[in-house]
């Protein structure tokens, strides 16, 4: 007998949300997203993954445990990093477990730039009073924006096989969604213990940068909180940012440019582009390590590849468009060109060499750079 994959022994489990009073309990800006709604309204909708018996499911849970941990010794080999002793290791979850982390998360990220932003109007004077929304109103936009957020989750979270969850407020841990990475396999119609080794290779990756490179979880949240702040826009910025997001829009939704353009300044742009330098770079190194560690460990590595790279470029026209209009498109090509620059500068100057990337901020690939690796070396090797 078959059912939909759900899971909850191995759910993580959120941080508490902060107090709508700011996140200690003292005075301060609500924060216009009903988190708690957010969360429960993604976890109603989203479905729960493919049929599988109960033997199946229980048996891709422990695998996915086993292949997490069997993945530790490969990616510290080939990519000559290794996480402390103590790091966490993978939790397998299931959709309305990741949705849950996720939400936690997002509020602990978003929260700070709400405070800052709030702070910055309170200080501007205005020609006129600005009336403030009624307790009932404030609590209906709460709410509305808690469902369009629950929307966002659900879908993504049909999505993505494996997350490093930077849990800004809680413990970081790499996250492993079961009911996608069933999925996956079964679309693709490869082999299941190759495949959620070569995806665990992927997520090891990313739980040894952020855990053997002490410095790098807070530069990117720190990166990701300055650069939401700067992109809020004023009052008196907000019709001509609606006005080139609706213009623009189509272009957007042609693949012809990314929809963070047209809400950002050219400072704005300059920001964001070193922020996608960093998350291709961190992606690239992933999608080098997982396929280096080669057929010795993941006999079918090659077929499992190209497969999973077609799957990429072939979602149909729904899925596509969401895609763009998320910014997704362009993590796509986070990993294409953040792999062509570990390769590249691996080449000239050894694993070693590329290592050199993680010594401090100021060694991190420009965004000029990762389409120009000579020019990173250039400037760190000299």
């Amino acid at each position: 007998m078959s059912r939909l994959f759900r899971t909850t022994r191995d759910v993580a489990t959120p941080a508490p949300p902060a107090s709508p009073d700011g996140p200690s309990g003292q005075d301060g800006p609500r924060d216009p997203i009903d988190w708690d709604f957010a969360s429960a309204s993604a976890g109603r909708l989203v479905p729960s993954g493919p049929r599988a018996s109960r033997i199946e499911i229980k048996d891709a849970v422990a695998q996915l445990r086993a292949s997490a941990l069997a993945a530790v010794e490969p990616v510290a080999h080939t990519s000559g990093l290794s996480a402390p002793a103590g790091a966490p290791d993978a939790l397998v979850v299931d959709r309305p477990g990741w949705i849950r982390a996720n939400t936690a998360s997002l509020e602990a990220m978003v929260g700070p730039v709400v405070s800052e932003v709030m702070a910055r109007r309170a200080e501007q004077p205005h020609r006129r009073p600005v009336a403030e929304p009624s307790p009932l109103g404030q609590r209906v936009g709460e709410v509305v924006s808690g469902a369009e957020v629950a929307g966002l989750l659900s879908w993504v979270s049909t999505k993505v096989l494996g997350q490093y969850d930077l849990a800004p407020a809680g413990t970081p841990r790499l996250l492993l969604v079961a009911p996608n990475i069933m999925a996956a396999e079964r679309e693709l119609g490869v082999d299941q213990r190759d495949f959620r080794l070569w995806v665990c290779m992927h997520e090891e990756t990313h739980r040894v940068q952020f855990t053997a490179v002490p410095w790098l979880r807070q530069h990117i949240i720190d990166s990701a909180q300055a650069l939401s702040t700067s992109m809020v826009p004023t009052p008196s910025e907000l019709s001509e940012r609606l006005g080139a997001l609706i213009t623009g829009l189509p272009a957007v939704l042609r693949g012809q440019t990314d929809i963070t353009t047209l809400l950002a300044d050219e400072e704005q742009r300059a920001a964001l582009a070193q922020v996608t330098a960093v998350m291709s770079l961190l992606e690239g190194h992933a999608d080098v390590v997982m396929d280096e560690v080669g057929p010795q460990v993941i006999p079918s590595v090659a077929e499992i590849r190209a497969k999973f790279t077609e799957r990429r470029q072939g979602a149909g026209l729904v899925d596509v468009l969401l895609r763009r209009l998320l910014g997704m498109e362009a993590k796509m090509r986070q990993y294409r060109d953040g792999a062509v620059f570990v390769r590249a500068v691996t080449e000239r100057v050894g694993r070693d060499g590329f290592n050199q990337v993680w010594s401090g901020p100021e060694t991190l690939p420009r965004a000029a750079e990762i389409a120009d690796p000579d020019a990173w070396v250039a400037r760190v090797h000299g």
